[in-house]
């Protein structure tokens, strides 16, 4: 009893040290470093910022409410109402740059929603990414221990050919040459995979060891045609770098008008004046006996000559210009950078295409060189297994080359949807057609 009893031990103790080993959805990837980024909740406390700032602006045509004591004894001839209390009211009732000034505020918190889905964006662009790289990666690292297999298998039969006098040093130095390259490129991919599953593993908050990709998670990725694209369709960040714009030229005019237009303001205060003082000793008898006091009038503000505000509404006017033309800059470059993005696209299609009929000609070689093993014949030079190994060796080559192009035209064709706005509207067409799964990752 006792010995199962340490058996049952030792086996929790090492079930509690093995690292959990589960798989992620590329949904679920997505909907998790959505939630999680940092970068998104950023964004969204600008939006409230920005928010905060158009209702500070409008509300202040809200009356404020102050209540106060200006209570204290006084010796003396009095040059003040001690109130027992008073209660005042302010409120803006007239100025047109406050129009402008709310205008600005509103088009300040446009350009934050542009900003905020442009994050989004950002953040579902990388996480595709990263998740496809992961599972190119670990589709790549499986072939590339085939291939590392088939080089030491090569070895050994160069070895035992120059043996045999049928083969030089050369050949087996070549043939070791191969295999180091290939456990070279082996480790590579590894360190990659590695360095793909941390930063996964920092976008969607679950621990890296043992991180997992669903291969049959990733949806087909929709071809786009470059003919469709329009200049109006720009991205999110060109259009909130326009509004930015827009909100310093209003702010711009806001300040312009400053000058030669009436400000008009009500003030409203009442005081509770205190009784206890001595009042009565200066002023004729009888005219202190009201102890109630209310106040109520409209300042006007006409301002005719202040070089302060023209110098202030000249630097808002050149700021908004200059946010203009960085505007017109951005959205130029953007859509030189896209227009040459589906000219790329276009090339990477060609050279998948290629790359697979490479890969097709390899495995037809290997068949090939089996038959003539099996025949040993073939009208020529009869086939040998070293021959057989590097037909392998080149196959599984061709092969990586065709992940290498496919990953490549994949991550392509995701920035290419992110440039056009269609990347979130795909992400969620998939999260609504298929239930999102929980992670094993805990």
């Amino acid at each position: 009893m006792t010995l199962l009893r340490c058996l049952l031990i030792t086996a929790c103790a090492t079930l509690a040290s093995t690292p959990a080993i589960g798989q992620i959805s590329f949904t679920t990837a997505i909907d998790l470093a959505l939630k999680n980024s940092p970068k998104v909740k950023a964004a969204q406390a600008e939006v409230d910022k920005a928010q905060a700032v158009l209702s500070e602006t409008k509300d202040v045509y809200i009356p404020t409410l102050s209540v106060g004591s200006g209570l204290g004894y006084t010796y003396g001839f009095p040059f003040g109402a001690p109130s027992l209390f008073n209660v005042s009211v302010q409120s803006l009732l007239f100025d047109q740059s406050q129009r402008n000034y709310i205008r600005s505020a509103r088009e300040g918190l446009e350009a934050a929603n542009h900003n905020l889905n442009d994050v989004r964006q950002q953040v579902m662009e990388d996480t595709a990414t990263t998740y496809l790289t992961l599972d190119a990666d670990l589709e790549r690292m499986q072939a590339a221990e085939e291939e590392s297999g088939f080089a030491t298998n090569l070895v050994k039969i160069v070895e035992q050919r120059l043996a045999a006098g049928q083969d030089t040093q050369i050949e087996l130095t070549r043939a070791k040459l191969t295999g180091a390259n290939l456990n070279l490129r082996r480790i590579q991919l590894e360190d990659d995979a590695d360095d793909q599953r941390n930063h996964l593993s920092h976008l969607t908050g679950l621990p890296a060891m043992g991180m997992m990709t669903d291969h049959a998670s990733i949806p087909a990725i929709p071809a786009i045609d470059a003919s469709t694209f329009k200049d109006s369709s720009l991205p999110e960040s060109i259009l909130g770098a326009y509004s930015t714009a827009q909100a310093k030229f209003q702010s711009a005019f806001g300040d312009a008008r400053k000058m030669h237009r009436p400000q008009i303001g009500l003030g409203v205060q009442y005081s509770r004046l205190a009784s206890f003082n001595n009042y009565q000793d200066y002023y004729r008898a009888g005219s202190f006996t009201n102890f109630n006091n209310l106040q109520v009038g409209l300042q006007f503000t006409l301002p005719l000559l202040d070089y302060t505000k023209r110098a202030k509404a000249r630097e808002s006017l050149a700021e908004a210009r200059r946010s203009l033309r960085e505007a017109d800059q951005a959205r130029d470059q953007f859509l030189e950078g896209r227009y040459k993005t589906s000219h790329a696209i276009r090339e990477l299609q060609a050279r998948t295409e290629v790359a697979s009929l490479q890969r097709e000609l390899a495995v037809n070689q290997i068949d090939v060189v089996q038959i003539q093993l099996r025949e040993n014949a073939g009208g020529g030079q009869p086939a040998t297994p070293k021959d057989a190994e590097s037909a392998r060796i080149q196959e599984r080559a061709r092969y990586l080359e065709l992940l290498d192009t496919d990953l490549q035209l994949h991550q392509m064709q995701i920035n290419l949807m992110r440039s056009t706005g269609r990347l979130e509207g795909w992400l969620k067409s998939l999260s609504h057609s298929t239930a999102p799964d929980a992670s094993n990752l805990r």
